[in-house]
């Protein structure tokens, strides 16, 4: 198994930006322009490797290789992204990796481009991208091209080298299990559970009882073999089950007005353990979006944007006008599930009105997360 820490450190060490491997201070995935450029990427990693992967690593200053972390990134639903624009599209893999010099909350972000022998073209145009375009490495500069694609075959030694250099033992594991259990989430009853003599899941969480459910907040769940963070929130509420050959995790939403919150499944994700050391994750959007009055709704939505042009006019807001300010993300997300289609793009414009609020700043981040995750779940 790659323990996927180390290779990103080899990666890092291994040399700069090249044909196989390219590196990104964060991903924008919420504007058409962030699609486009890791759209146009991942289409050009993969045509200049089409007998070995290739790497995006998020998270890394560009300058001086100096690991910084993004967000932890959802990323069940982003092959669909990629499936929708490009012409033989190559599986991708985003993993959130942790490191010890992060904050718990920030992870570093590992794209592995899968090898494929046919040449990837964009099948409609995204941004400035034209339909049938088709991009590929120069070195470390993603380039288009019009002429026959010379497929790169001189990486192969190179990454597997590179990969090889980054297999797990049985330190790395032990090492991880101990800082996970014993100082990261001490004072939160962490568990672990080995599966098929191979697999370690670690997994902390706060339980909280509502209406007589239970469920865990504020969780971390990690394969500590190969150093990849499964589940991050600090919001959000999840049930976790297991047998012997698999773990679940059922994430909750919680929604509502004036105070009346329910937690809503929002999606299973399983993973599936074998005893030839192989695992598969299977992914399950549940959610089914709450119905609310539409008088009521137009209401709220009116009153959201009163607020937000208030914030932008810098003028002081009354004590009602601040208590709907910290629910305004999951109302701006409740009026977007009920037919608001303009909701959802005021909530993204907000975001530097919002951001001097940190604890309402996490919850439009949450919002747009659950947002994208049902975006991906249909066909772009």
């Amino acid at each position: 198994m790659i323990n996927k820490r180390l290779l990103i450190k080899n990666l890092l060490a291994h040399n700069d930006e090249s044909s196989f491997y390219d590196k990104k201070r964060q991903l924008n995935l919420h504007t058409r322009e962030g699609k486009a450029k890791f759209l146009k990427h991942i289409c050009a990693l993969s045509n200049s490797n089409p007998t070995n992967n290739s790497y995006i690593v998020v998270g890394v200053e560009d300058q001086d290789n100096v690991i910084v972390g993004d967000d932890f990134f959802d990323d069940s639903r982003i092959q669909n992204l990629v499936n929708a624009y490009l012409n033989n599209p190559p599986k991708i893999q985003y993993e959130n990796v942790p490191f010890p010099n992060l904050p718990k909350d920030k992870v570093v972000g590992l794209v592995t481009i899968k090898p494929k022998k046919n040449v990837s073209s964009f099948k409609k145009g995204i941004y400035t991208i034209a339909v049938n375009s088709v991009f590929i490495r120069v070195g470390s500069n993603t380039m288009p091209t019009v002429d026959k694609v010379e497929r790169n075959l001189q990486n192969a030694e190179t990454v597997v080298g590179i990969e090889n250099q980054s297999r797990n033992n049985i330190q790395h594991t032990l090492d991880s299990v101990f800082d996970f259990m014993d100082f990261r989430h001490k004072d939160m009853t962490p568990q672990y559970k080995v599966f098929k003599e191979l697999f370690v899941i670690c997994w902390a969480g706060t339980p909280k009882v509502v209406r007589n459910e239970t469920y865990l907040s504020r969780v971390d769940i990690e394969l500590i073999n190969e150093q990849v963070k499964l589940f991050y929130s600090a919001q959000d509420v999840v049930k976790i089950t297991f047998d012997e050959d698999s773990f679940t995790i059922v994430e909750y939403v919680p929604l509502g007005l004036n105070d009346q919150t329910s937690y809503y499944p929002l999606e299973q994700q399983k993973i599936y353990f074998y005893e030839n050391g192989y695992y598969k994750i299977e992914s399950e959007l549940l959610f089914q979006p709450p119905a609310y009055n539409k008088k009521m709704l137009y209401h709220i939505y009116n009153s959201n944007i009163a607020i937000l042009n208030k914030l932008e006019r810098k003028t002081v807001l009354t004590r009602s006008e601040i208590k709907d300010l910290q629910n305004l993300p999951s109302t701006f997300m409740i009026c977007y599930l009920n037919g608001f289609d303009e909701a959802k793009d005021r909530l993204i414009d907000a975001k530097l009105l919002l951001k001097p609020f940190p604890k309402i700043y996490l919850s439009f981040k949450e919002a747009l997360r659950v947002l994208r995750k049902m975006k991906y779940n249909l066909k772009e």
